[in-house]
């Protein structure tokens, strides 16, 4: 056996950086998704969400209540809106997402308050995402203490005594039992979806050109619509069977309650497939090869998955980070799915979140038919 040549060793490194140098894409990659992963890990995740929207329901309106409603716009966890003007308009409020909590203080506070008869408070929770009310519920237990031994002086002091001057009242709508595969299954089906489609159809244009028939796909009188739909029409139907696995694993193994229609569900899961198959196509026709179109799949999956809100709460997240969120389609099917099965959700419930996923696909899709015609020339 020849012994280490450090010429031969050297050769090789030189040859490897070479290689390095042409595929600017693969390097763009390799420094591109370190920075993206310490940028979004860095500022972007936080499992301590702050100023959750909360609607109050306050019937009293006496001093004590203001005072508490007054702390609570000071908190950090709680972003007061304007009252409600009924309970049923909290409640839709808390069903459609527009509100993390609704705080309801019932009309003889105050009085029982001074009589010592320790009144009760009652919190309602949109607790389909356990991780982004519990710090909030147990800073506003803190929050109302404090706020009424310092309203409470003098004579009312001896109400600070025991179990304390109010009772707070918890209801977890939604997820009562903190449970957490309720909201990480629904959720999950959207992360396959966005995983695999993209992936699979990034690999359907390299792997004609990789292999050769590209030229005679570009032989055809196919039109480049005709082309990319047709590429598109087999993956739904993989993406229906994924959604069926998840659903019947949901159901069957971690006993996921579905209150909405599941039939609506899956005609709203065939926008959100059809704009993953137009990702993966787009980054089918900007790749060279197959290892580039899987590169690009995963860059685009890395802030899908961190800024969506399926590993840590949307709404601790920064604004800058909620609004590039904001713009991926699994943020608004996380929303859709947990919606339709854990809140029972309608067609108008989750409406405002289709269309920002159709508006994605039509864009991409554009990019798509318009790169396929460059390569046709």
């Amino acid at each position: 056996m020849s012994r280490f040549s450090p010429g031969r060793f050297w050769a090789i490194v030189l040859k490897e950086f070479i290689q390095m140098r042409r595929d600017r894409a693969t390097f763009a990659m390799i420094v591109g998704i370190p920075v993206v992963q310490l940028l979004l890990f860095g500022y972007a995740i936080n499992s301590d969400p702050k100023h959750l929207p909360t609607v109050v329901l306050d019937a009293d309106g006496g001093p004590y209540a203001r005072s508490i409603v007054q702390a609570m716009r000071h908190s950090d966890y709680f972003e007061v809106l304007d009252n409600a003007a009924s309970e049923a308009g909290a409640r839709e409020l808390l069903q459609l997402g527009k509100a993390q909590f609704v705080l309801n203080i019932p009309v003889d506070f105050s009085r029982r308050l001074l009589r010592g008869e320790r009144p009760a408070v009652l919190l309602e929770a949109d607790a389909t995402d356990p991780a982004a009310t519990g710090p909030a519920l147990s800073a506003m237990s803190l929050l109302m203490t404090n706020v009424l031994n310092r309203d409470l002086p003098g004579p009312l002091a001896e109400l600070h005594g025991g179990a304390g001057p109010v009772e707070l009242i918890v209801h977890r709508h939604y997820n009562p039992e903190n449970i957490t595969q309720y909201n990480t299954v629904p959720g999950l089906m959207g992360v396959v979806l966005t995983m695999t489609m993209v992936i699979i159809t990034a690999l359907a244009i390299t792997r004609e050109r990789e292999r050769g028939t590209m030229e005679n796909l570009l032989a055809t009188p196919a039109r480049p619509l005709e082309v990319l739909t047709g590429k598109i029409l087999p993956y739904i139907a993989v993406g229906y069977i994924q959604v069926s696995l998840v659903l019947g694993a949901a159901r069957l193994l971690f006993d996921v309650p579905m209150v909405g229609s599941v039939a609506l569900l899956y005609a709203v899961a065939l926008v959100f497939i059809a704009a993953n198959l137009s990702v993966g196509i787009t980054f089918s026709t900007l790749a060279k090869n197959q290892l580039q179109a899987v590169q690009m799949a995963f860059f685009f999956f890395l802030p899908s998955l961190l800024l969506s809100g399926f590993m840590f709460p949307f709404r601790g997240m920064p604004e800058w980070a909620q609004a590039i969120g904001s713009c991926l389609p699994l943020t608004h099917f996380l929303r859709i799915a947990r919606g339709v099965l854990l809140k029972g959700g309608g067609f108008a419930d989750i409406a405002p979140e289709i269309w920002p996923i159709a508006l994605f696909m039509v864009v991409v899709m554009a990019v798509a038919l318009k790169r396929y015609r460059q390569t046709l020339d």
